[in-house]
């Protein structure tokens, strides 16, 4: 055994014994978070993010742009390449980049935060004293899914206990080093920061980012995500995840909270009308205890019909909504007349 700085790290030997590994890959799948989306015990159920129909409305709603989806990235300049095709060519091509497109706003999981481990197997008080630092032990086995990988730490004080999900982090991208993600996380995830971010509108970025350098039930990436879409919310900024992978996370993000509002007039004013019904049919579909979905469901509205019911008894913003709805109208009216 070698001691790493102030912790010790150790390969378990291969005699663990398959009942610890049973264990801990119950354990670790009862910690796993279930979708934030899921109902609690004795209510109704209700869709989880994962859902189908949850899906294909948040797909619907994030948009395919391909200019945003393919645009230039900071890279070294190169000169450009021009390419003469026939029309099949480029109808090929175009069909091409809309799959790779769609690849790539590919939405990563919405998950509730993992219960953190506090599991002690052992007090060995003979041993206390005898080593000054802590000493990490880590099956690397290769066949072993991370979630179920055993790792235990020994604490000077003779207390052998199972390691936290920020040990285990660690100690898995150690041994495993994942593109993109450090041992320790870079300062920029801490909130004093966040804030220049959000101010550069690198909102994208941060959310690739955290993608990358965390779980997605651990606590940084639910926050990061969390400060994200409220710092969007707060300043109108929706565009800057629209035709992104981050869009619909963002959308069921504002969805259970009911602070959707914002997001409403926004879809007005783009023009966006089918949108804005699909995010009411979500709405209605994760609240279906709330006045307009019943409304709905009884008189079975769609279109311009279902945002007014929506506006009426659940927006916190009527007027302004009635004003975006009432100057989309009268566009409609001036473009059909002419």
């Amino acid at each position: 055994m070698a001691a790493l700085g102030a912790w010790g790290s150790a390969v378990a030997p291969a005699r663990l014994s398959r009942v610890a590994r049973a264990l801990w890959a119950w354990r670790a799948r009862r910690c796993l978070g279930q979708d934030a989306g899921a109902a609690d015990g004795g209510k109704a159920a209700k869709p989880s993010f994962a859902d189908e129909a949850v899906q294909n409305l948040l797909y619907k709603m994030t948009g395919l742009n391909l200019q945003k989806v393919f645009r230039p990235v900071k890279k070294e300049l190169k000169p450009p390449r021009y390419k003469l095709m026939t029309e099949a060519q480029l109808e090929e091509a175009t069909r091409k980049a809309i799959e790779e497109a769609k690849e790539k706003l590919i939405m990563p999981p919405v998950l509730n935060e993992r219960e953190p481990i506090d599991d002690v197997l052992a007090e060995d008080k003979f041993l206390e004293g005898t080593e000054s630092t802590k000493y990490v032990f880590t099956d690397l086995t290769y066949s072993i899914p991370h979630r179920e990988r055993f790792i235990v730490v020994r604490e000077p004080n003779g207390v052998l206990r199972k390691a936290t999900w920020e040990e285990r982090d660690r100690m898995i991208q150690i041994f495993f080093p994942k593109e993109g993600r450090r041992v320790i996380p870079p300062v920029v995830f801490k909130d004093e920061h966040l804030v220049t971010v959000f101010q550069q509108d690198r909102h994208e970025d941060i959310l690739n980012m955290c993608i990358a350098q965390f779980e997605p039930d651990s606590p940084d990436y639910i926050r990061v995500h969390h400060r994200t879409y409220d710092d969007i919310e707060k300043h109108a900024k929706y565009d800057l995840l629209r035709s992104t992978r981050h869009f619909g996370g963002m959308v069921w993000y504002l969805v259970n909270r009911k602070k959707t509002d914002g997001l409403l007039i926004d879809m007005i004013h783009r023009d966006l009308l089918d949108d804005t019904t699909s995010l009411i049919t979500l709405y209605h579909m994760v609240h279906p205890e709330c006045q307009s979905a019943k409304e709905a469901k009884e008189g079975k509205l769609q279109g311009v019909d279902l945002i007014k019911v929506f506006v009426k008894t659940e927006s916190q913003k009527e007027g302004y909504i009635q004003l975006a709805l009432q100057a989309y109208e009268e566009a409609m009216a001036t473009s059909t007349a002419s």
